[in-house]
């Protein structure tokens, strides 16, 4: 099977093309294009995602994307005589699908004009959670070309597809129950899942999610977004050092609640008090120490939920994944308490916003024949909950 798949959630537009195969038990994947264009420079003047922004670019990129990804799974076939394959008919069907986004429609126009369509088995998009405004361009733009290649589409959670995104790095599925912690910029979420496609929440973030405190400490300490890897950066560079770590310990919210959720919100401020009453302070040292707050917090309640659950796998997933000094602490911790649990954790490229990821949950979708239904109306949804 091979599947088209569009991401659009928010400030990467990113499209890749899968040929996936197997059962639910058996699954292959093969990445035949995998193309994102960020937006980060664009946001990173106001500080994080203007959603109106994001859908601009992301209405500008994602044909142009789509042709690239095309060329890179050498699928790309130009008619050699102008040939406009869309009826009038069509055409109006895809103005009423894409009329908020008139630039795809030209672009979709244009593209025909000059290319074949390929053959996809299936397309595969983001319908949420994220920025409405983005997820819009996706959602249309995938029924449209569903329309104009006649390939199903369907759509799929985006934290499914972080969810699910390792199992594109290893060759065995890993073994039920699962429990997934998700860490993003827009979430924080302790999630067990005991068969493919089902999933309870046993915890979430009640205020900040994870991604979100490392943009906003990392603005407290004047340093660019995105801050994640800001922070990460200088609380490596505070251990090579061998700085002396901060006397004011940061707070650990909520570590020994008894629950799985998580709270953020208070060790952000926490932080901003503590630069402001020290404005000498080396930020290193400080990075350092509220990584290491946010780690022990993370590690303390998914080491809670794996007593409380018993997974036999545990996964990691989402941009915040790609902390290595995180990944390196649950390697070292679950190791040494829990042996007999496998950790699987997406590699680098696969933490952040993708449409690979997008491609593995769609086909597993489409194996349980959930293809959207002629006629039905798709919606985007930024508050869509697994």
């Amino acid at each position: 099977m091979i599947i088209l798949a569009i991401e659009t959630s928010c400030d990467e537009t990113a499209i890749s093309i899968v040929e996936a195969s197997g059962e639910f038990s058996t699954p292959k994947f093969k990445v035949l294009a995998h193309c994102v264009s960020s937006q980060v420079k664009l946001h990173a003047e106001w500080g994080g995602v203007v959603p109106n922004l994001a859908k601009r670019e992301h209405a500008r990129n994602i044909i142009p994307l789509v042709q690239e990804a095309l060329a890179q799974a050498s699928l790309l076939e130009k008619i050699e005589k102008s040939e406009q394959k869309i009826s009038l008919e069509l055409q109006q069907k895809l103005a009423q699908i894409l009329a908020r986004e008139p630039e795809v429609l030209q672009h979709i126009l244009d593209f025909t004009a000059q290319y074949r369509a390929p053959k996809f088995d299936v397309i595969a998009f983001t319908r949420g959670p994220g920025l409405e405004p983005a997820l819009w361009v996706g959602v249309n733009t995938a029924q449209a070309l569903s329309c104009v290649w006649e390939a199903p589409s369907v759509p799929v959670d985006h934290m499914e597809g972080h969810l699910l995104s390792p199992l594109l790095n290893y060759s065995t599925p890993p073994d039920f129950p699962i429990l997934a912690l998700l860490i993003s910029g827009g979430h924080t979420e302790l999630i067990l899942s005991k068969s493919w496609l089902e999933y309870e929440k046993l915890g979430e973030t009640r205020d900040d999610a994870v991604g979100e405190a490392f943009d906003k400490v990392a603005r407290i300490l004047g340093l660019p977004y995105p801050g994640g890897p800001e922070i990460g950066n200088l609380a490596s560079q505070a251990e090579q050092e061998n700085l002396p770590k901060l006397e004011q310990k940061l707070p650990r919210p909520m570590i020994n609640s008894g629950d799985l959720d998580f709270s953020f919100s208070g060790l952000k401020t926490a932080v901003l008090y503590l630069v402001q009453k020290n404005p000498e302070i080396n930020k290193a040292e400080v990075a350092r120490e509220f990584q290491q707050a946010v780690i022990d917090v993370l590690l303390a309640k998914t080491i809670l939920a794996i007593k409380k659950h018993a997974p036999k796998s545990v996964i990691i997933a989402g941009g915040v994944a790609n902390n290595q000094e995180l990944i390196k602490q649950f390697r070292a911790k679950t190791s040494e308490t829990f042996p007999d649990i496998n950790l699987l954790v997406p590699e680098a490229k696969l933490t952040t916003d993708n449409a690979t990821m997008i491609a593995v949950a769609g086909y597993f979708h489409a194996l349980k024949n959930e293809f959207v239904k002629d006629g039905e109306e798709i919606t985007a949804d930024g508050n869509l909950q697994l």
